[in-house]
C-alpha cells in the first residue's frame, strides 16, 4: 500500500544556526557546478590582448555534437599549495600597451607593473622581443608554463642579458594576477551573504537539520 508521509521544510531563514551551515554547506558543494569564472576568463582575455598576448585556443565538444574554440586558460583551486593558474599564448609587444592597460584598469597596479616591465625590457631590445608560452605536466600553476623567448631581430641580434627572465616572469606575474582574481571570484560566491541570497532566490527548503528537501 502506497503511504503518505508528511515532512516539515523550512526556509533557511527559519532555521538554527548550525542548520544554516548545514544548508549552506549543500550549496558550496553543488551550487557552483557551472563554468563561474567565465566572467574572470573574459576579463583576462581582454588584458591579454591589450599587453600583446594572443591566447591560443583549444575546441572544445558542446553537448549537441558540435565544437567551440575556447582559450587555452586553466586553473585549481582553492586549497592545495600546488594551485594556480596558468595559460598558452604567444606575445609580442604592441604599441601603448602601459598606457592602455591603466585606462583600462585604472586601480589596479600589479597590471601597471606587469606591462611597465615589459614594456622597460622590450625598449632595451628594440622592441623586437616576442615569447612563446606552453602549459607542461599535469599540474596548473605560473610554473607549469613552458615559456621560450626570443629576439626577431632582422640581422641576427642576440637579446640583451636580462631579457629572457624578465619576460618570463612578467608572464608568470599575469598568471598569478589571474589565479588571484579567480580566488576572489570564487571566496566572494561562497560567502554567508552570496550563499544565502541564492538559496532564497531559488527557493529552496529544508529539513530542521537543514537537508536540502526534494
Amino acid at each position: 500500500m502506497p503511504e503518505v508521509i508528511e515532512t516539515i521544510v523550512y526556509r533557511l531563514d527559519e532555521l538554527s544556526d548550525a542548520a544554516k551551515d548545514a544548508a549552506r554547506g549543500w550549496y558550496r558543494e553543488g551550487g557552483l557546478d557551472y563554468d563561474w569564472f567565465e566572467f574572470v576568463y573574459d576579463d583576462f582575455e581582454r588584458i591579454c590582448a591589450i599587453l600583446g598576448i594572443r591566447l591560443r585556443t583549444r575546441p572544445v565538444r558542446l553537448f549537441g555534437g558540435g565544437t567551440r574554440s575556447k582559450p587555452c586558460i586553466w586553473f585549481s583551486g582553492f586549497w592545495s599549495q600546488g594551485d594556480g593558474a596558468c595559460f598558452e599564448g604567444d606575445y609580442r609587444h604592441l604599441n601603448s600597451a602601459a598606457r592602455r592597460i591603466r585606462a583600462y584598469a585604472p586601480t589596479d597596479t600589479a597590471l601597471h607593473g606587469i606591462a611597465d616591465t615589459l614594456q622597460t625590457v622590450q625598449r632595451r631590445n628594440f622592441y623586437q622581443l616576442r615569447a612563446a608560452v606552453t602549459h607542461r605536466g599535469r599540474y596548473y600553476h605560473e610554473h607549469c608554463m613552458a615559456i621560450a623567448v626570443d629576439r626577431d631581430s632582422p640581422v641576427g641580434q642576440d637579446m640583451t642579458a636580462d631579457a629572457e627572465d624578465a619576460v618570463s616572469e612578467a608572464l608568470r606575474d599575469l598568471a598569478r594576477w589571474l589565479y588571484r582574481q579567480l580566488e576572489r571570484a570564487y571566496e566572494h560566491m561562497t560567502s554567508v551573504e552570496a550563499v544565502d541570497e541564492a538559496i532564497a532566490a531559488n527557493g529552496y527548503t529544508f529539513t530542521e537539520a537543514g537537508r536540502r528537501f526534494g
